[in-house]
């Protein structure tokens, strides 16, 4: 019979699951959450309940009986600083099993085991992630406000350059065209490098209409004479 044995032998010796129980419980209370089987987490909370248990009485030999248990010291100064904050007003029902379902492979089942925070940590947590979230939410107001501020800036520094480079280029127009007007009173120069006066420009074509009526005339005369001609 089996009277006053408790836990289970998971088909191992005495050393190897002790030593297993205690790389596990270590893993445990430094990352606070392992996955393994089913069988493995129910036999790891009883160890994890032993060793808080002990954190909250918080003695010297307390502490030196989880030290002979726990492989790495700081886990149990971080064990013993936060157990009495964490688990004072609390009995029992330190660590929460979730079934996850069947591991690939062997589909052995397989659980998640984790400490469950109080009331009171919770509370705490909950106040330190509003405060990180409301640090976040002003600081990103901030560097939006920055951001505008740059912006409107710029837009003046390129109204103001669009500015200038409009009264440069009304400046350029209004010496082009007074070159313009300059170049146009200047009087026209023929090749020989004389100017023609309006005058006679005015005169040639009235001397070309005249020698046009003047030839039917002198046709008209010689007609004439040839038919006197011919009379006598």
């Amino acid at each position: 019979m089996r009277h006053r044995k408790a836990g289970v032998k998971l088909n191992r010796t005495s050393s190897h699951r002790d030593a297993m129980f205690r790389n596990m419980v270590t893993s445990l209370f430094k990352h606070e959450r392992i996955r393994t089987t089913d069988v493995k987490a129910k036999e790891l909370r009883r160890w994890a309940d032993n060793l808080i248990t002990l954190a909250k009485r918080g003695d010297v030999h307390a502490r030196r009986q989880a030290l002979s248990i726990v492989r790495e010291k700081d886990v149990v100064h971080k064990l013993f600083a936060e157990a009495a904050e964490r688990y004072g007003s609390e009995s029992g029902g330190y660590t929460r099993i979730v079934k996850l379902g069947r591991r690939p492979g062997d589909a052995a089942p397989i659980s998640l085991i984790e400490l469950i925070f109080s009331e009171d940590d919770k509370k705490k947590k909950k106040t330190k992630k509003k405060k990180k979230v409301k640090a976040a939410v002003e600081k990103k107001q901030v560097a939006e406000k920055k951001e505008v501020k740059k912006t409107a800036a710029a837009e003046e520094k390129i109204s103001v350059e669009e500015a200038v480079k409009e009264e440069k280029e009304d400046i350029a127009l209004k010496e082009d065209t007074s070159e313009d007007k300059a170049v146009v009173l200047e009087p026209d120069v023929s090749a020989e490098g004389a100017a023609e006066k309006p005058e006679e420009k005015a005169a040639k074509p009235v001397v070309a209409e005249v020698t046009e009526k003047s030839e039917p005339e002198s046709e008209k005369t010689e007609d004439k004479k040839e038919d006197i001609g011919s009379e006598e």
